[in-house]
């Protein structure tokens, strides 16, 4: 199927912001210069325009033009659960995982509030952190309950630890708990991220429970400020 005309210009627009032949700040040309460059009416460039507004590539500034957006930062869902694997390779960028911690560990105070467990509970502690193009930019600090997941390897953790629970151990997980504050960076995230020079970071905690309700998991996600922003779609009730 032959691709619609406005469409084949988004595409290339996007490919060129994304790219960052065209510039986060920049302006784009004018509707009349890009009708001119792709051979096509004034009314298709601003159908491509405005599904690039739509969708965050550019923002339109009246007596301005076309301003490009900032399109570094990757797009964590608030309300869904994803993983950084898939977070990873929708981005279509080099990432990798590094894992600094697998130990099984008895909950300390903290932890037992947290997973609702006692002293004699056994609790998978698991820190790695997140490079995406050769920056770390991620400090995941998982704990898990050890009755639900027996066992775990350094590989696993390497690879994605959802993928593991979900397709190996047969868990389904069903829901999350969030809550996400912004905190001064600490030793630990300046040990394990390329801080570059902030001095605060996003830490998203999470609660993960399986689909009869079970709490499985806790989770602490630091994350560099600059790197992330974090989407949801709401919708206001009619009163």
């Amino acid at each position: 199927m032959k691709e619609n005309k406005f469409m084949a210009i988004y595409n290339n627009l996007v490919k060129n912001i994304k790219e960052g032949k065209l510039k986060a700040g920049s302006l784009l040309p004018s509707e009349h210069e890009l009708a001119e460059q792709f051979g096509t009416s004034r009314e298709t460039i601003r159908k491509s325009l405005n599904l690039l507004s739509y969708n965050g590539y550019i923002q339109k500034v009246r007596g301005k033009g076309s301003v490009v957006l900032d399109v570094s930062r990757f797009d964590f869902p608030v309300s869904g659960l994803v993983s950084f694997r898939e977070l990873a390779k929708s981005s279509g960028k080099d990432w990798r995982t590094n894992v600094h911690e697998l130990v099984l560990i008895k909950p300390d105070n903290l932890l037992k509030q947290q997973l609702k467990v006692t002293g004699k509970d056994e609790i998978w502690k698991v820190v790695r952190s997140r490079e995406i193009d050769h920056e770390k930019i991620i400090l995941d600090k998982d704990f898990i309950k050890k009755q639900f997941v027996p066992t775990i390897t350094k590989d696993i953790c390497e690879d994605s630890l959802y993928h593991y629970f979900e397709r190996e151990l047969g868990l389904v997980i069903s829901f999350a708990k969030k809550e996400i504050t912004v905190e001064e960076a600490t030793e630990e995230d300046r040990e394990f991220l390329d801080i570059n020079g902030y001095t605060h970071v996003v830490v998203v905690r999470n609660h993960v429970y399986l689909d009869n309700a079970s709490l499985l998991q806790y989770t602490e996600s630091r994350h560099r400020l600059d790197k992330f922003r974090f989407v949801d779609f709401a919708r206001r009730e009619r009163r």
